[in-house]
């Protein structure tokens, strides 16, 4: 039922005018919110990845993501990120670096808007004429229902009016009883020559046809009725994970695991035809323990990654000791990457148990309890209902190429 009643809501975007459209895509835009606990820096790195997938977007003829990127992007750092606690210490070369693609991403958005302006003007044009047919073509059905109606009626009139006047006369009892010696009289007509007549067929009552042009469906004002069905805000797109990655990485991570130590890597990839893929590991220089890791000089993870154009898509580390789980250092670690991208993974390999999870927090519940949690630490997390779960939207590929980045050398 409640599935029924979201198709209901769901809006032809066509019969909207051009300009409330490109607006909705403008709100949807801005729905980006900062997290105190998630570093600034962390964002400013976020934002060069979000110019880059709408650029891609942009290519591919994905207009309406592509614009959302730009207006997102722009939200983000011309409002949202001077908000954030720790602005003042983010380094002038890095907002230096941020205005300059602000600069670049602004007239692109503008350009933008003019050309979903215009597919949405020649759409919105054709939904009018279809909609003038349709209503056309209703109002000939209607008519024609009206009319085989009043033909129906005088078809029945005609044949009341027939049986009416051929129904005989029947004599009485006196006028045809004859006496059993008098000899018969022509003409006179005895009872069993009334035999009954054939059965008339019933008559024929008009079906109406159903319309040539099915109605269109009705319009919702709530944006959050239009836009995740449309835009693909609930929809996650599927992460494809190179099935060489956990053999190449434990390989990678070999010594520290027989130190029992933990060991940590970026998952970076692309977009391509709205799917995310892992192509390289970025192994950064770090710090570890039994049960933690710990990233050092982020900076040379950025560059590496700016350089070869990569997104970050999620994390993967070890646990040499534990099973394969999101311990509550992990969820807060998760937290921060699917804050920045819904998709994002942890992949968790556990050589000694022979166990590996690929993880995300869910979204309806786990998401919001870590970011609302301000411990730091180790510390105990409910279980019920769950924080985190088995990711759906992977696919792991045994042909896919996967590069090795190890910037601990």
């Amino acid at each position: 039922m409640q599935a029924e009643e979201k198709r209901t809501k769901q809006v032809d975007l066509t019969s909207l005018e051009p300009a409330v459209r490109v607006k909705q895509l403008a709100n949807y835009g801005t729905l980006v919110e900062v997290d105190q606990n998630v570093p600034p820096r962390r964002y400013y790195r976020s934002g060069l990845e979000m110019v880059r997938m709408a650029n891609v977007y942009l290519a591919e003829g994905s207009l309406e993501n592509a614009y959302i990127l730009y207006m997102k992007f722009m939200t983000l750092f011309l409002e949202k990120i001077r908000k954030h606690p720790e602005y003042a210490s983010v380094p002038a070369q890095v907002k230096a670096v941020n205005q300059a693609k602000l600069k670049e991403v602004m007239p692109k958005a503008e350009k933008l808007k003019q050309k979903l302006l215009d597919q949405y003007a020649k759409e919105h044009a054709l939904y009018k004429e279809n909609e003038e047919k349709r209503r056309i073509a209703e109002e000939e059905r209607r008519k024609q229902e009206i009319e085989d109606a009043k033909l129906a009626e005088r078809l029945q009139a005609d044949e009341d009016k027939k049986d009416a006047n051929t129904t005989p006369h029947l004599l009485h009892a006196d006028q045809w009883a004859v006496s059993p010696s008098a000899p018969a009289v022509s003409g006179v007509r005895y009872p069993d020559d009334f035999a009954a007549e054939p059965p008339r067929a019933p008559p024929q009552h008009y079906q109406p046809a159903p319309p040539l042009i099915p109605p269109s469906r009705p319009h919702s004002e709530n944006i959050s009725d239009v836009m995740p069905s449309l835009y693909g805000a609930h929809r996650l797109r599927t992460v494809v994970v190179p099935a060489a990655v956990l053999g190449k990485f434990l390989r990678l991570a070999a010594d520290n695991t027989a130190r029992n130590i933990e060991t940590c890597g970026i998952l970076a990839g692309i977009l391509e035809r709205d799917q995310l893929k892992v192509t390289h590991v970025v192994v950064p220089k770090q710090s570890g323990t039994p049960d933690s890791c710990s990233t050092n000089n982020e900076e040379d993870i950025f560059h590496y990654q700016d350089q070869h154009n990569l997104i970050t898509l999620g994390w993967i580390h070890t646990h040499p000791t534990q099973t394969a789980f999101l311990s509550s250092v992990d969820l807060h670690t998760q937290c921060s990457y699917q804050l920045m991208m819904p998709e994002a993974i942890a992949i968790v390999c556990a050589p000694k148990y022979n166990e590996t999870g690929y993880f995300a927090l869910t979204p309806d519940y786990g998401m919001q309890f870590i970011a609302n949690c301000r411990q730091t630490g180790f510390h105990p997390h409910p279980n019920d209902p769950p924080l985190f779960h088995n990711v759906a939207h992977i696919r792991v590929d045994d042909t896919a190429p996967i590069e090795m980045v190890d910037l601990r050398r």
